[in-house]
């Protein structure tokens, strides 16, 4: 034991002694070497900011180039294809500015006729809802799930269909809403739950949502979830798991075009995402053409 101790010793003594020396010698003739390896290394990464940059200037022509092409082949593209329909846009919590202008933007040159706009209020508002719904037989709504349920079941049919439940609760069931629903051909849904919503106000509005999507999908109407390629979170597992076609870049050409194919009937999720099933439904025959 004492000779393994002092053969580890003295060779820790000369790891270090050499060590210092190693240090010694660098310091007096390592200087030049040292010089000329910063200056070749500053010249390479020099060089690589500019391919870098060279690449950058290549990607960007591109790109400019693709999306004048798509801006361009759009509107032939879908021109009139909803001709005479009538669209709803439906939003739960909130319709981020740049969503809505992509869904404008999107239906512009179909020939649809965009009727109504409506941003369910998150959190719902049940007190409200409950005096609105006194007489009726949702009465209880603000304490009974199922009665909530079958509330949202119900809203959701008229938001396609028209109703009088419809238009009682309408100011209390929207934060915001414009235009008539009723007599629709096809929702836009949205979804952008605010912020600070606690555990029991998550789970009502949860419930609300599923309630009317259910509603809206009984109807057969086609019904298609949106958001943009930055939205977070994605709402792609929401939409899916409750039956709606999805587009998740719906402010790209790609995405607007999906968009409309859904609202023509194409089921699938669409889009640049890892949820995405493919980024194109099938393109549709225009209506009374021949294949």
């Amino acid at each position: 034991m004492g000779y393994s101790a002092r053969y580890h010793a003295t060779s820790l003594v000369a790891v270090f002694l050499a060590l210092a020396i190693g240090i010694l010698i660098g310091a007096e003739f390592g200087g030049d070497a040292l010089t000329s390896t910063r200056k070749n290394l500053e010249h390479s990464l020099t060089g690589n900011l500019q391919d870098a940059r060279a690449r950058a200037d290549e990607l960007n022509g591109r790109l400019a180039q693709s999306d004048e092409f798509a801006s361009r082949v759009y509107p032939a593209l879908v021109r009139n294809r909803l001709a005479g329909r009538r669209i709803g846009v439906v939003a739960l919590g909130d319709l981020p500015g740049a969503t809505s202008a992509a869904i404008e933007d999107a239906l512009g040159p179909t020939g649809a006729r965009l009727v109504g706009i409506g941003v369910v209020r998150e959190p719902v508002d049940l007190r409200a809802l409950s005096g609105d719904l006194a007489k009726t037989r949702f009465a209880d709504v603000r304490t009974n799930p199922d009665t909530l349920a079958a509330f949202g079941t119900g809203a959701g049919r008229q938001l396609v269909h028209g109703g009088t439940l419809l238009e009682r609760v309408r100011s209390h069931l929207f934060s915001r809403a414009s235009g008539n629903f009723g007599a629709l051909d096809g929702v836009v849904v949205v979804r952008q739950s605010p912020e600070g919503m606690g555990a029991l106000q998550r789970a009502t509005a949860a419930q609300l949502e599923a309630a009317l999507m259910s509603g809206m999908t009984g109807t057969r109407t086609p019904v298609v979830g949106v958001e943009t390629s930055t939205a977070e979170p994605s709402s792609v597992s929401f939409f899916n798991g409750n039956d709606l076609s999805s587009v998740d870049d719906v402010e790209a050409a790609a995405g607007q075009v999906a968009t409309v194919f859904a609202l023509l009937g194409a089921e699938g999720s669409f889009g640049v995402k890892g949820s995405a099933d493919r980024l194109l439904p099938d393109l549709l025959a225009p209506a009374g053409s021949r294949r």
